[in-house]
């Protein structure tokens, strides 16, 4: 059988590196834009993937869909049935402290989660849901070599902290974000705790880098169209990361 259940692509059809938004559409603009002779390799359910080269490498792009289960299916055919070594989810996030600005990145070095995922991989135990350290060295210093790097407060800033990872998208929850912060929480969002969970389980490497598309405390959010453009920051971030030490 050609692909798996949910990817039609043959073996050797996706790199070893991978960028994942969660919306097709980031995907199908990530090829186009960032990738070179880029050719789609999958669109099953319309979760589309391609594969092309960025700074002569070998590098591709799938979308992850919404939500921790979707994720950790993709996640989990891709290391495991495609030789995928490294996958950096490229997604959005809503702020949590006034010191975090929409459109800022945030590059996640831990994912708390309200989500069963981390409870379930081994038995008795809650784990700890971070990211490949290489991969998170690597996106630190390919931000420290951008204008406004890591650690500086302000519009267009770098964050490293931990975000938060929910099953919710809706629920009304003040008083959580409140004990978030005040543990620093930098961002809350939907697939990171899944990736970082699947990664570990699979023997790969997981980063997520995130742009601020809008703020839990003021508010403030993009647009549909601003969410599709604000976001190649964190995307030359990821793929430096991906690149690095290969």
């Amino acid at each position: 059988m050609t692909g798996t259940p949910h990817i039609a692509a043959a073996p050797g059809e996706f790199a070893p590196l991978v960028l994942m938004p969660g919306d097709p559409r980031r995907a199908r603009r990530i090829a186009e834009t960032f990738l070179a002779d880029a050719r789609l390799v999958t669109d099953v359910r319309g979760v589309l993937g391609y594969t092309g080269t960025h700074r002569g490498e070998p590098m591709s792009v799938l979308a992850s869909g919404m939500g921790i289960p979707s994720v950790s299916i993709y996640a989990t055919e891709l290391f495991r049935h495609y030789g995928v070594r490294r996958i950096v989810r490229v997604g959005t996030a809503g702020a949590i402290p006034l010191t975090v600005s929409v459109r800022d990145v945030v590059i996640a070095s831990a994912a708390h989660t309200d989500s069963s995922i981390s409870r379930v991989l081994v038995d008795g135990v809650t784990l700890s849901l971070t990211p490949s350290y290489g991969l998170l060295r690597l996106a630190a210093d390919a931000a420290g070599h951008q204008d406004g790097g890591a650690g500086h407060q302000g519009r267009g800033a770098v964050h490293i902290g931990p975000v938060f990872t929910s099953d919710h998208f809706y629920l009304d929850r003040p008083a959580l974000f409140d004990a978030l912060e005040r543990r620093g929480t930098l961002a809350t969002e939907m697939e990171a705790a899944g990736l970082y969970a699947v990664a570990a389980a699979e023997g790969g490497e997981a980063l997520a880098v995130l742009t601020a598309s809008d703020h839990v405390r003021t508010g403030e959010a993009l647009s549909a169209e601003e969410r599709e453009t604000c976001f190649d920051r964190a995307v030359r971030i990821a793929a430096a990361a991906l690149l690095g030490d290969v």
